[in-house]
């Protein structure tokens, strides 16, 4: 019976991923076709999902970071929006005459963006260090928080004095700390987070709280460690895997009728409005035009949160059942719309360019292309390792060279450093057309994605630049066409890497 559950998840998730479509699209479709089928559940299923959701809180609070949640943009757009979208449900079903509580909580759940198709696009793209791909993701964990409260409302279990046992986690953390940094095992991280996760949720449980609130607690209490991202890049896959229990069970316990599949499409018709309503608050709070389009499509989507909130609330009699299904269905509609368009977002956005620019305010932007590169004679975009050593060879020869990178994080430690550097995304067709090239010599680009580098300097060339534009590659196919699109110089890092250590080793 397992292998029949796993090879149809596997199969059904397979083909959505091969149509563009994220596979827990498949995985939801699976559950209704082996609900169809008349097919009976693993007896475990319900547990497995539970384990999923407490990986995926934990993983939440692994990331959750108080300092990036105070951002005016996170506030003002993550919070603006939960409360228009909250209000507006609200007052439908009170005209609908139904329970006003359950529509807060639904239409709270509704404002909730998807978690897990917005990093993996913000990941696939390398964009989720970018200024926009930490805007999305503080708004996005904002948002996961908003969700833990809406659970512990929704399950109704009054608080005791048990409870406060919980506020013990926090002075764990040495300890926790302590173990994090001698497992330097691979496995042991994984083991040591999952049983973090799993031994939090079990805490809290067991004081009458919700085990998803235990389980975002303790991993707040290892956020700030060096080896978290090790950590959370090893529970990922574990934590997806388990959550295809989650997306199962929701597929075999609710098949939607007619009617609730009719409720869902006039959800899924909404998400523009949802989109629309994240662009304008985008733009308000002083970010381009590029940046809100960017953001808003990552963000326009029903949140995987949706199910899990809409279930409580159900269970707690706060709305009707169908509610489950309809849900359900709506959440897979979204990221099967959504995928697709965020792959695409950035041509999207050059072809509504012209329009959409008007839209913008004329203050002071915390995405603003530079204006100006004072006296800088050369420029190196993208300030990884291969950037800041091609900025430090320059610097020793006396060269005035200024650096260009979207990561704020990059940025500030650089500019710590007393280094020359400005905001600027490789992928923003704007920048190429308004850089002020004037006394610039030469270009050197270090971003690792080949479409950006072509992308570049075809625009560079275009655009009149006669300078000197210098440029990595990995594949030999890769330098016919940078040549051909007018680069002067191209340096393969790893042949190049070989041929230095064989002179150096000689010398």
């Amino acid at each position: 019976m397992e292998f029949v559950w796993i090879s149809t998840a596997y199969m059904i998730g397979l083909i959505a991923s091969r149509l563009s479509f994220p596979p827990l699209v498949g995985y939801l479709v699976a559950g209704y076709v082996l609900h169809g089928l008349d097919i009976a559940p693993l007896p475990n299923l319900a547990h497995l999902a539970d384990i999923g959701i407490e990986l995926l809180l934990f993983s939440v609070g692994l990331k959750l970071k108080p300092s990036s949640l105070l951002r005016s943009e996170v506030l003002s757009v993550g919070g603006s929006h939960l409360l228009l979208v909250t209000g507006v449900s609200a007052l439908i079903f009170l005209a609908m005459g139904q329970r006003i509580s359950g529509g807060l909580v639904l239409g709270a759940s509704l404002a909730f963006s998807s978690t897990v198709l917005a990093i993996k696009v913000l990941d696939d793209s390398r964009e989720l260090s970018s200024l926009h791909g930490r805007d999305v993701l503080s708004i996005l964990i904002l948002q996961d928080i908003v969700a833990i409260g809406l659970l512990a409302f929704a399950d109704g279990k009054q608080l005791t004095l048990w409870a406060l046992i919980l506020l013990i986690v926090p002075f764990l953390r040495p300890l926790a700390h302590r173990l994090l940094t001698v497992s330097r095992s691979g496995e042991l991280i994984l083991m040591l987070g999952v049983s973090l996760a799993l031994g939090g949720g079990l805490l809290a449980e067991s004081v009458g709280v919700s085990p998803d609130i235990g389980a975002l607690l303790t991993g707040v209490m290892l956020a700030s460690h060096p080896k978290i991202e090790d950590l959370s890049n090893k529970l990922w896959s574990l934590k997806e895997l388990f959550l295809v229990a989650f997306f199962l069970q929701i597929g075999m316990a609710n098949f939607p009728t007619q009617e609730q599949a009719v409720t869902a499409m006039e959800l899924l018709m909404l998400l523009p409005l949802q989109g629309g309503l994240f662009f304008s608050l985008f733009l308000l709070a002083g970010l381009r035009a590029r940046t809100a389009f960017v953001s808003s499509l990552a963000l326009m989507t029903y949140s995987e949160f949706a199910l899990i909130t809409t279930g409580a609330v159900v269970n707690a009699n706060l709305l009707p059942e169908e509610w489950t299904s309809i849900i359900s269905l709506a959440v897979a509609g979204s990221l099967a719309i959504a995928a697709p368009l965020n792959r695409y977002s950035h041509r999207l956005f050059s072809w509504a360019e012209p329009v959409l620019v008007r839209f913008e305010k004329k203050s002071r932007q915390s995405d603003r292309l530079p204006e100006s590169f004072g006296v800088s004679e050369w420029l190196v975009v993208g300030m990884g390792r291969t950037g800041v050593s091609a900025y430090l060879a320059l610097h020793e020869q006396d060269k005035l060279v200024v650096g260009l990178d979207s990561d704020p994080t990059v940025l500030e430690n650089l500019l710590a450093e007393r280094r020359r550097v400005v905001y600027g995304d490789a992928e923003d067709t704007e920048l190429w057309g308004r850089l002020p090239l004037e006394k610039i010599k030469g270009v050197i680009l270090t971003v690792p994605e080949f479409e950006v580098r072509c992308a570049a300097i075809n625009r560079l060339r275009k655009r009149g630049f006669s300078g000197k534009i210098g440029t990595i590659c990995y594949y030999k196919g890769e330098e016919r066409e940078l040549i051909r699109l007018g680069a002067d110089l191209i340096i393969h890092p790893l042949v190049e890497a070989g041929n230095q250590l064989v002179k150096q080793i000689l010398a």
